[in-house]
């Protein structure tokens, strides 16, 4: 009888600790998850899903999730709809989408004050991500990561309240201040 009970001690217990672990991961209205992870700085890790919608008459659909886990953010683009193999994609400035060309986003994040140009290579702006490649169908995945961003609120290298934009055209990495990268296709506004 004394190993039944403690059985059913020891069952209880699990169970108590499996619902507490449950509870410490919470999403908010803002898509966001938060999960402790012993791996983050800050002892969480936070992911944001951007939906990203049509713009300019384009057909693009998709979306951008951003995950921060200690000091670096991934941001993981999955699109569809696009026509021609290269698409410039960028941070904007403004959390506005309401345009219907996109241009309410305006023009690219920029905190540092630098001239447009190839992540990593001299000047380029915090928001000169690259170029999305599309495959026959349309459909292009990029995994970009850095410890330049942050999806802390009001820090000076935050995300929100910023929009990611997907071109036309490639970006050409020279052209000021914006890459020559044509039309804005696609649009979404990170919170």
């Amino acid at each position: 009888m004394k190993k039944l009970v403690l059985g059913i001690s020891l069952a209880s217990m699990f169970f108590a600790v499996q619902s507490c672990e449950k509870k410490n991961e919470a999403q908010n209205t803002n898509n966001e998850i938060v999960v402790p992870s012993e791996d983050s700085e800050m002892g969480v890790v936070s992911e944001v899903i951007v939906p990203l919608s049509s713009k300019s008459g384009s057909s693009v659909a998709g979306s951008a999730t951003f995950t921060q886990s200690g000091n670096e953010v991934t941001l993981k683009v999955d699109v569809t709809g696009l026509k021609g193999s290269e698409h410039a994609i960028h941070i904007h400035e403004n959390g506005d989408c309401s345009a219907d060309d996109g241009s309410s986003a305006g023009g690219h994040w920029n905190p540092t004050g630098d001239d447009h140009g190839k992540w990593g290579e001299g000047d380029f702006h915090y928001g000169d991500i690259g170029n999305l490649v599309a495959d026959a169908e349309g459909k292009s995945t990029l995994v970009f990561t850095t410890d330049k961003w942050t999806l802390e609120d009001n820090a000076e290298n935050g995300l929100r309240g910023k929009s990611v934009i997907i071109h036309a055209k490639a970006d050409d990495f020279t052209s000021q201040p914006s890459g020559a990268a044509g039309d804005r296709i696609a649009c979404g506004v990170i919170k």
